[in-house]
């Protein structure tokens, strides 16, 4: 007879046997250590796990939900668009996602990598006024991609005055993540600085390509139909993690009325935290042997509970995916979701709160390869139902590097792209600072929500509730947790609201 469970604080699958009155333990055998390195192209090449959901999502109609939007405004001096956009060939060149197609096969859709000879990318030139410009780079970035036929990426010129053009790129999330932008963008000045000098780009090569990885990973992974595969791990974990929880939160989302509104257009409102507040926070992260992030997300659980009434709420993060050095300058789709459900119920003060919040994160960051869609054909839930509603991303501001110095007078600045989707209920974006000692700054960012389920005011409730919270375990409260749910006024250590800005896209 076989009997199995998860050792306690391990996550280590044990199975049983049980032969008369002897118990034999079996755990799974330790899978090979898989080499990240150049390999050899095998003739299909699946997509790695963090594709998986938003190729299903361009699959359902919501391409363009993913589309990532930079503009680059050079100005100060005259611009070689002619330059530029051979600057943009040596970047998809040097980058394969950038000329990586996702076609459906018989075995489910593959990563068919363009040869670089082959792709001709439209870099279209046009004159535009400073009123023109805004609509402009937002209607590029609205155009959604067929990710079976098209490369996924799209790049427009938008030329103010001889010395003042703009570059917008337009990426599919597929093949990129936000830590892909730094890489990208330093690469694109790199290449334009050295073809307006008549020189090729001189970088440094690439050690290994996105197919490396993505092949590195299926290894690591191994296969779902193996019951002792890390990838058949990691799902069971999940399973048995979400087993049993509310499958919708109960949301004061407003009645429709009208046409039925894009689900995705969003509004924005800004957030932020002093330094005095930022330094309360990671006190109590200290105390409880946690990190900022943690404390972050326990304020949010309590927020999310308290505004949907429940006491069994599951929120999530996304986790970068690049734990391997020779991953920080490829260009790609590494990161991914992983969800945490928190029992508030299970909690009686904010110390075992915060104690519940940091065992679920590092258990969620131990799973982090099961791919959305797989995951939810395992759970007894509606599949029309999302996994989750709710999230908050927390990153840390990086140290400001030695700009590349263009020369010449030109300058080279970002330039918002005006465009906001809302793929989640609720959606906090936060970045902690801290100054030239390493001392706390403060944390800003902003929270996304879809204007197509909550108003202005019910948006301005929930911040106000997630800033109240946040303000009582800043200010030292450690009590329990009725105080929390029930909080919902503004704390005196943080910044004002302001208004919230909408982008009909």
């Amino acid at each position: 007879m076989r009997s199995g469970g998860y050792e306690a604080g391990r996550g280590v699958l044990v199975t049983t046997r049980r032969t008369g009155t002897d118990a034999v333990c079996f755990r799974p055998p330790t899978p090979p250590v898989a080499l990240l390195a150049p390999r050899p192209r095998p003739a299909r090449v699946p997509l790695a796990p963090a594709q998986e959901r938003m190729w299903q999502a361009a699959r359902l109609g919501r391409s363009a939900d993913w589309n990532v939007a930079r503009a680059m405004r050079l100005r100060g001096a005259p611009v070689d668009v002619t330059a530029l956009r051979a600057a943009i060939g040596h970047l998809v060149r040097r980058h394969e996602p950038l000329r990586t197609r996702y076609p459906v096969t018989e075995h489910g859709p593959v990563q068919v990598v363009a040869d670089p000879a082959e792709v001709a990318l439209d870099v279209a030139e046009s004159g535009v006024t400073e009123a023109e410009l805004g609509p402009a780079i937002a209607a590029l970035a609205r155009l959604p991609f067929d990710l079976a036929t098209d490369l996924p990426l799209r790049a427009r010129m938008y030329v103010l005055a001889p010395d003042d053009v703009v570059i917008a790129l337009v990426v599919h999330h597929i093949s990129v993540d936000g830590r892909s932008m730094g890489p990208l963008i330093r690469d694109l000045i790199t290449a334009y600085l050295s073809c307006r000098a008549g020189t090729a780009p001189d970088w440094a090569p690439l050690p290994i390509t996105y197919t490396d990885y993505t092949l590195w990973k299926h290894e690591q992974l191994g296969e779902f139909t193996d019951e002792w595969s890390r990838a058949t791990h990691q799902l069971r974990y999940w399973a048995n993690a979400l087993a049993g929880r509310p499958a919708l939160l109960d949301l004061p989302v407003r009645e429709p009325s009208g046409p039925q509104a894009d689900p995705a257009t969003g509004a924005l409102l800004p957030i932020s935290f002093d330094a005095r507040a930022h330094a309360g926070l990671l006190r109590l992260a200290q105390d409880g042997r946690a990190s900022l992030f943690m404390v972050l997300q326990a304020a949010f659980a309590v927020a999310v509970g308290a505004f949907a009434r429940s006491r069994d709420v599951t929120v999530a993060t996304a986790v970068s995916g690049r734990d391997h050095r020779l991953l920080d300058d490829l260009v790609g789709n590494f990161s991914d979701d992983v969800l945490m459900r928190v029992r508030l119920d299970r909690a009686g003060d904010v110390d075992e709160l915060v104690d519940q919040v940091r065992r679920v994160a590092l258990a969620a960051y131990a799973h982090p390869d099961t791919p959305n869609p797989r995951l939810k054909r395992c759970l007894l839930q509606d599949a029309t139902f999302p996994l989750f509603q709710a999230t908050l991303i927390l990153q840390r501001a990086e140290t400001p590097r030695a700009a590349t110095e263009p020369g010449a007078g030109l300058s080279i600045t970002e330039v918002p792209t005006g465009v906001i989707r809302a793929k989640h209920d609720l959606e906090f974006g936060l970045t902690e600072h801290y100054d030239s000692h390493g001392a706390p700054a403060g944390i800003d960012g902003s929270f996304i929500y879809p204007t197509a389920r909550f108003d202005e005011d019910t948006a301005d409730r929930f911040v106000a509730r997630f800033r109240a919270v946040v303000g009582l375990l800043a200010d030292g409260y450690r009590g329990p947790l009725p105080p929390l749910l029930a909080a919902s006024g503004r704390s005196r250590s943080l910044a004002p609201a302001r208004r919230a800005v909408t982008v009909l896209v």
